[in-house]
């Protein structure tokens, strides 16, 4: 509840000093003389004397409802609307063996999953879809809004369900095609991986070409180093053609700068959490917040009882508690 007028509330200043001034006038009038009073000092108080001030205590409450009501209560009903243009965001897991490298903490696919999660909470009113990718690229999920499916998804995805290699290009082609036909205004592909482009016919350069005609930015994350650094646990090694050896640094800034996106290397956990943090930052939706206020007032309900409050002490004063002369 507020006040139209709150500075008329220090009116109730006046309450006190009116009863003071009704006391003290009780207390100087005279009434009636008599000569002898003794024969009547014996009887008991009837029930008038006792209530003798009850229409003082009425006219300061009227005073004091009456001093409220002019003070203008209102009661606020307050609706917010809040509308947001989501972001279609795809996410580019790299599911080759290279991913088992411990390197990171457990290793870089667990690190990569689990970061890729923590990212899938922070979102709000944005779609957000999976591509799984080795030698071939499959969607996990198609893009949604049901964020506790696509975290049980992702929770399902694991290394060696799809042969081994590095089909860049393919996954990419993969995520933007997801993205080809969306409404939002914003769409984005955050593609992760360790390796270099091996398998697939589509080569990275000719999807960023697609995606940059359709509007799809990406961001590009390339985890481990640049060179192979023979962090992969034995029996678990890639399929390698000349000139693979680790992270394509070159043809990732190249996809990234090719559709207005950025190009990210982690080394470790915290720095994949830092890079999930800063695309979160660049890819942010507008929010529209309209704000709708009801004002009620409520004066009435202090200004009806103070009337009635009046009356009844009007009523009384001449009546039962009517003073002579």
């Amino acid at each position: 509840m507020t006040f139209a007028n709150p500075h008329a509330l220090w009116l109730l200043l006046l309450v006190p000093l009116v009863g003071l001034w009704t006391w003290w006038r009780r207390r100087t009038e005279r009434g009636l003389r008599y000569s002898d009073t003794e024969l009547t000092a014996g009887i008991p108080a009837s029930w008038r004397i006792r209530l003798q001030g009850l229409p003082a205590v009425l006219r300061m409450g009227a005073l004091a409802l009456g001093v409220v009501a002019l003070a203008r209560p209102q009661v606020h009903d307050v609706i917010r609307t809040t509308t947001a243009e989501g972001i279609d965001i795809m996410l580019a897991l790299d599911t080759s063996s290279s991913m088992r490298a411990e390197d990171f903490q457990p290793n870089r696919f667990e690190a990569a999953r689990d970061v890729a999660g923590s990212f899938v909470e922070g979102r709000t009113s944005d779609r957000v879809g999976l591509i799984v990718f080795a030698a071939e690229a499959y969607t996990q999920v198609p893009l949604t809004l049901d964020y506790s499916f696509l975290q049980r998804m992702l929770e399902r995805v694991s290394i060696g369900v799809v042969e081994d290699g590095t089909a860049v290009g393919t996954a990419l082609a993969t995520a933007v095609n997801r993205l080809r036909e969306t409404e939002a205004e914003s769409k984005v592909v955050v593609l992760l991986t360790d390796g270099r482009n091996n398998r697939g016919e589509i080569d990275p350069a000719t999807a960023a070409e697609i995606a940059s005609t359709i509007g799809v930015r990406v961001y590009a994350i390339g985890v481990g180093a640049a060179e192979s650094s023979g962090a992969v646990p034995r029996g678990h090694r890639e399929q390698q053609q000349p000139g693979d050896g680790g992270v394509d640094e070159e043809m990732l800034r190249t996809v990234a700068s090719t559709t207005n996106g950025r190009y990210f290397s982690a080394s470790s956990k915290e720095a994949l959490k830092r890079i999930y943090a800063e695309i979160d930052e660049l890819e942010t939706a507008e929010i529209d917040e309209r704000v709708y206020t009801d004002r009620e007032e409520w004066f009435a309900w202090a200004l009806g009882p103070a009337l009635a409050l009046v009356l009844l002490e009007i009523s009384l004063s001449t009546t039962a508690f009517r003073r002579f002369p």
